[in-house]
């Protein structure tokens, strides 16, 4: 130890020479021996040997004891120095090195320091002196040491622009216990009186399904759970209704809770653990009044960094309102930044929410917005380029099937960009008949779609385009039905690999990588260019016209044939904003424009202003 002349190694070995018999001498009874006695005395929790070496063996049982608690202390060395002798009373240096529970992430917590305690010659024995300085320089009469955590707090998540989406803070379980409400009064009573309280901030509680599973849990079941400041919103005291309890825990809470509800909650499930730093401890003196008198060591508690999530309050803000014009019919939204994979927005309707995360993980038929998929396999096998010309007929057959376009327009013999544009069925049939079988999931693979993605936070299904089976089945692929099946979220993908010439990464969380499963082959840049030029005639001159004047938007529009009726698609990209927008049995592309109109307004709008 620092400053300590350590002797206790050569006293110790003194001590073991010497036989029982001898300890009465000098030697083995001097204040060093005795003062080594004492610590191993510690050293085993031998309070009482350890207290009848004192002058006030009651007193120092009771404080070693108690120290030992308050401490928490899993062992002790006392380590003896220089022993000072004036006549009957020594001095004597010493070392502590407390075992203390240990924080979190290590094995163990050292706690050391030095000091001196005087030893007493009392009719020919030699004595420690009792006195609190005998455990610590600095602890005073009638005083103990307590252990005492100092938690770090919580981390918050914060967005893209820097501000916190999720921080630390309390949530209440609002709870119905079945067994508590009794006749005349009924379960589904109950739930209808809470269901109409808590409307205001849950609004999609339902009174039925609450009785059903509060009923066959037979014990309290939590009907949903709510942040303080949405708890003060309500009026009233939901406690009085019979069988309701409020539970208070500690959670991360959403600073607005309709910013992406979804998502929040899965991040949430993500990142609890990488919140919580490093707690800090201290040992205070404390007298016997409970008093805190000084802080004999400390160590502060590291708090662990904010998680950046990549969603951006404006993009997602925007998207939310956008899809939200979408009462009647699910409806989604995913936008993407191509430069860095950034996902800066997911964003569903409530007609969606109910189902999951469909704009990420939903499967289905991309419709006419395949036509990138297929266009890039023309491309990149040489076997067209924007401007080769392609039949364009109302209808076309191609072994035993039929295909025809949209109210069976014909458009004669165009270049293929302009039957990307007008979004010709028949031409890209035509096309994807002269294809090798490979071709379609390899181009798809080359813009993102049919890779395994796990991202952090985020529940991803990404769809492919599997190996036709038979010409049918490929002619039916090249213009997005057949077998194919995507989600808006790898449609979002595709197109921001058009805008940055090869395939993303996307990104959720910084500081934990997305994972991908699966090859995505180098895009041709020759098919980047063309698609490129492709996409970008069908917003000036194709069926994209309706959000011209929103920049410069880059895209493609589709309806998938359901049963039921059809999906409506929009996917692009503007600048570094890459999107993919469906309505759910939305019909019409222009419903899906129309939803990316919204949006793009909302986005643009000055900060404070209301998109008209």
């Amino acid at each position: 130890m620092k400053n300590l002349r350590v002797r206790s190694i050569a006293i110790l070995a003194v001590l073991a020479m010497v036989a029982p018999v001898a300890c009465s001498s000098e030697n083995t009874n001097g204040p060093g021996p005795v003062a080594v006695r004492f610590g191993a005395a510690l050293a085993d929790k031998d309070f009482d040997a350890a207290a009848g070496l004192t002058t006030s063996p009651e007193t120092a049982e009771a404080s070693l004891r108690s120290a030992f608690e308050r401490l928490q202390a899993r062992g002790v060395t006392l380590k003896i120095g220089q022993v000072r002798t004036t006549g009957a009373t020594s001095d004597v240096d010493y070392a502590y090195e407390w075992d203390l529970p240990a924080e979190q992430g290590r094995s163990s917590r050292t706690w050391e320091y030095e000091g001196t305690f005087t030893t007493v010659q009392e009719n020919g024995q030699w004595k420690v002196r009792w006195a609190p300085a005998v455990l610590h320089p600095r602890l005073g009469a009638n005083q103990t040491m307590v252990l005492r955590a100092l938690p770090a707090p919580k981390a918050p998540v914060n967005s893209a622009s820097g501000g916190s989406v999720l921080v630390p803070g309390v949530v209440n379980r609002i709870r119905l216990d079945p067994t508590k409400v009794t006749a005349p009064t009924t379960v589904l009573d109950v739930a209808g009186q809470l269901t109409r309280a808590l409307q205001p901030i849950v609004p999609d509680l339902d009174p039925v399904q609450i009785t059903e599973q509060a009923t066959s849990l037979g014990a309290p079941y939590v009907v949903a759970s709510v942040n303080q400041d949405d708890l003060r919103k309500l009026p009233g005291d939901l406690t009085s209704l019979p069988g309701v309890t409020l539970i208070e825990q500690a959670d991360l809470v959403p600073t607005d809770r309709t910013f992406a509800p979804a998502l929040m909650s899965s991040i949430k499930k993500n990142v609890e653990g990488d919140l919580d730093g490093k707690d800090g401890w201290e040992v205070v003196a404390e007298a016997d009044t409970g008093a805190q008198v000084t802080t004999l060591a400390s160590t502060a508690p590291q708090p662990a960094p904010s998680v950046k999530v990549s969603i951006s309050p404006i993009a997602q803000a925007a998207a939310q309102a956008a899809v939200d014009t979408r009462r009647d019919k699910q409806a989604m939204m995913v936008v993407i930044q191509p430069s860095t994979g950034d996902v800066l927005a997911v964003a569903q309707n409530p007609e969606a929410d109910k189902l999951g995360s469909l704009a990420t993980s939903g499967l289905y038929p991309p419709g006419s917005t395949g036509k990138i998929v297929t266009a890039t396999a023309a491309m990149s096998t040489g076997l067209a380029t924007p401007q080769t010309i392609v039949p364009c007929p109302g209808t076309l057959t191609i072994g035993e099937r039929e295909v025809p376009n949209y109210n069976r327009f014909a458009l004669g013999d165009v270049t293929m960009q302009r039957a990307f544009a007008r979004s010709c069925n028949t031409s890209f049939a035509f096309l994807g008949s002269k294809m090798p079988f490979d071709a379609l999931p390899t181009a798809a693979k080359e813009l993102g779609i049919g890779p395994e993605y796990w991202i952090p936070g985020l529940p991803v299904s990404s769809g492919g385009y599997p190996t036709p089976k038979a010409l049918v089945n490929q002619v039916e692929d090249s213009f997005g039905q057949g077998q194919v099946l995507v989600s808006p979220f790898s449609m979002a993908l595709a197109t921001a690999a058009v805008a940055k010439g090869g395939a993303v990464t996307p990104q959720l969380l910084q500081g934990k990588p997305t994972t991908v499963t699966g090859d995505r082959p180098p895009l041709d840049p020759k098919a980047v260019d063309g698609l490129r030029a492709m996409m970008r005639e069908v917003v000036a001159s194709g069926t994209a016209e309706l959000i011209r004047g929103a920049g410069d938007i880059l895209g493609k529009t589709g309806e998938a044939e359901v049963d039921g009726g059809s999906h409506a698609w929009f996917v692009g990209y503007r600048g570094d904003l890459a999107f993919a927008t469906m309505v759910v049995l939305g019909g019409s592309s222009d419903n899906a424009v129309g939803v990316t109109k919204a949006f793009f307004d909302r986005y643009d709008a000055p900060v404070g202003a209301t998109p008209s």
